[in-house]
């Protein structure tokens, strides 16, 4: 067999996993001051896999080793709005010492594919290759145009990336209406009839914020009444442990009514312990949605242990519900107080969408078609993914990157956890659906 004829026998299921593996393999920890190795191997890989099949991919970096990949597949209808599916290249730091299998070998173990980025997100990455690839080996064109984006900086906010593109290249997603991305379209087992597939159609609002207070420096052996740190302290312990109110948005209730309906009972949004506690590894996810959130996540003060400082600070990762951002500034300033000064270090909108339409069918044919109990139903992402930029081009944005998990495996755990992995199963699912889904869309 020639090399062409084989090259063209190599399915999408065939070769996922090795692509998986070697995006994971390529370290593009993002610590968010660019001190990380940066996206331009990833994105050099991306390019290489997209121009070995006939696409004309470009690469944009934005600043010195930010580097993302785009490119844009002719449809069998060019006159109709085109399609954007994006995913990012970037990925959390990962401590080495902390996993079972070495975070960035791409290890297979236990019928997985460890490593950082196995579900955040190179595995859509890795699944979105293998379908192109195998689409434009055997000449099968897309309905429409689909533009595709392989995005630096998504873990740090997007600002070298989709934010970079979408203020400076805005033409090269011209035409595009809809999009697919990261954190949703995977499985929930309710019974052996019935599946739920969690498609995003919401996220919430981001405010990473500085907090600082400014108090009376002196001598640790003094009896001091302006200590910054006694004053940061108790306003950081307050915002930590503050229970914010339910608030039900249209995703949560839309979600709220499906799952009641597949659990058989109705559902209170205001006693929600029970409900969650039976949803496993998706849990955590659908817990965050129910209500605004302000977690600490550092603390700074002081040089010396015999000096008291002048000034203390912390950061915070605040979360708000569409439609309740100025409630949830209200609700942050009175729980601070105010000694405390408030800076957002980033800050990003809330996105809702409605669960209709004909790509929302497309996503349930798809489904429906690779697993007979799938139900596709709406949720909210209690982060944030790209789609806060491209939102700003007037696209409709969505969170599908189909997985069918087993029950037991944590999934909202792997994001950002240790023991990162991603289903060798799995992964041939999502290139499966992806693929109809294409066809249907």
């Amino acid at each position: 067999m020639s090399e062409s004829n084989t090259a063209r026998s190599v399915s999408g299921e065939d070769e996922v996993v090795d692509l998986c593996r070697e995006l994971i393999q390529i370290d593009t920890s993002n610590y968010g001051d660019h001190s990380g190795p940066g996206e331009r191997r990833a994105a050099e890989y991306v390019a290489e896999k997209l121009a070995e099949v006939g696409l004309e991919p470009q690469i944009f970096e934005s600043h010195r080793g930010r580097a993302s990949t785009v490119a844009r597949i002719e449809g069998e209808n060019p006159s109709r709005p085109a399609l954007l599916i994006h995913g990012h290249t970037d990925v959390v730091p990962a401590n080495a010492l902390d996993w079972t299998h070495h975070p960035f070998s791409g290890e297979i173990a236990d019928g997985m594919v460890w490593g950082r980025g196995a579900v955040d997100m190179k595995d859509m990455d890795a699944m979105t290759l293998a379908v192109v690839r195998d689409r434009l080996r055997s000449g099968r064109k897309p309905p429409r145009d689909i533009v595709l984006a392989f995005l630096a900086d998504e873990e740090a906010g997007g600002t070298w990336g989709a934010r970079h593109l979408v203020d400076n290249h805005p033409d090269l997603f011209e035409g595009v209406t809809e999009a697919i991305g990261e954190v949703g379209g995977f499985s929930f087992t309710v019974n052996e009839k019935l599946r739920l597939y969690l498609v995003e159609t919401a996220q919430k609002g981001m405010h990473w914020m500085k907090l600082t207070v400014d108090g009376t420096a002196g001598h640790g052996s003094m009896i001091h009444k302006d200590n910054a740190i006694t004053e940061l302290s108790e306003a950081v312990g307050r915002l930590g442990r503050h229970k914010f109110p339910v608030r039900v948005t249209k995703t949560l209730r839309h979600f709220l009514d499906e799952l009641g309906d597949a659990l058989g009972t109705e559902l209170d949004p205001e006693n929600m312990d029970e409900t969650l506690a039976k949803l496993g590894g998706i849990a955590k996810l659908i817990g965050a949605s129910l209500q605004n959130t302000a977690n600490p996540t550092q603390l700074g003060a002081g040089y010396k242990v015999n000096v008291i400082p002048g000034q203390a600070t912390a950061h915070v990762d605040a979360r708000y519900l569409p439609g309740y951002e100025e409630e949830f500034l209200d609700d942050l300033d009175r729980i601070l107080g105010p000694r405390v000064k408030r800076e957002d270090v980033h800050a990003d909108k809330a996105l809702e969408t409605s669960f209709d339409g004909a790509l929302v069918d497309a996503m349930q044919k798809a489904l429906s078609a690779e697993d007979p109990i799938a139900r596709a139903v709406p949720y909210m992402l209690s982060a944030g993914t790209d789609a806060k930029s491209f939102a700003d081009l007037g696209i409709r944005c969505f969170g599908f990157a189909p997985l069918k998990l087993p029950p037991e495996l944590d999934f909202a755990g792997m994001f950002h956890g240790v023991d990162e992995r991603v289903p060798v199963d799995a992964l041939k699912f999502g290139v499966r659906v992806l693929d109809r889904f294409i066809d249907a869309s």
